[in-house]
């Protein structure tokens, strides 16, 4: 398997599922509040990473952003573009791979992760997390989110030593994605290590369900993350 696209969500968006149509919460606060205030909106940059269906580009561009989005799902892109086109919004959605980004260099002012680089495996993410640096234009900002280590699904799989992803998981809200780098507040700090990024924000959100037992646990990591330096 190629672990830095797990072919799983080809599979799952082809069949017309998790074709999200509107943004999360957390990308919508980011994006307003980290975009540069000095620079009109129609001439700020942002890019997603394993952006889906487009849903949070969508909002993005219908605010007057300048949009682009990336995705390792041909079917993502295509549902993404037609839906783009049929509403009349300006974007640049292309099928290609966040360890190998098809951009120059500081090139966009805000990047968006939302749960797509989590996906892959470590060797991945290192690789993904330098990519999104080398695009992001210096004092530009990263929404960086993650699954954390504390959600129910990270042990009701199958952990694999080489690649520290959890895969055939079994339980929890995360069941037939594929898989899934679960992660620390340490293993983030890592990958954010060097004195490229200035970390901002570090918040694990969790959500417990209490309706049935085991009680299950969402949680994920929603970090900021500023370039400082090339």
């Amino acid at each position: 398997m190629n672990h830095t696209f797990d072919p799983t969500w080809e599979n799952i968006y082809s069949q017309g599922a998790h074709l999200n149509r509107y943004p999360f919460d957390a990308v919508v606060s980011f994006v307003f509040s980290y975009r540069p205030q000095t620079q009109p909106i129609d001439q700020t940059h942002i890019l997603e990473v394993g952006c889906g269906a487009g849903n949070n580009l969508w909002f993005a561009a219908r605010e007057g952003f300048k949009v682009t989005g990336i995705d390792g799902s041909e079917s993502a892109i295509a549902y993404a573009n037609q839906r783009f086109k049929s509403e009349g919004l300006e974007s640049d959605l292309q099928t290609a791979n966040f360890t190998n980004l098809p951009f120059k260099n500081e090139n966009f002012h805000l990047v968006i992760d939302r749960c797509a680089i989590t996906h892959t495996d470590n060797k991945g993410m290192k690789k993904a997390i330098a990519e999104v640096h080398r695009v992001l234009k210096n004092n530009g900002h990263f929404l960086f989110s993650t699954f954390a280590d504390t959600h129910s699904s990270a042990s009701m799989g199958t952990y694999n030593n080489e690649t520290q992803t959890v895969t055939d998981i079994k339980g929890g809200s995360l069941v037939d994605v594929g898989q899934i780098s679960f992660l620390s507040l340490n293993e983030i700090k890592r990958l954010l290590s060097d004195k490229k990024w200035e970390m901002l924000r570090a918040q694990r959100v969790e959500t417990t369900d209490f309706a049935h037992a085991p009680h299950q646990i969402q949680a994920e990591w929603r970090v900021i993350a500023k370039k400082i330096s090339n």
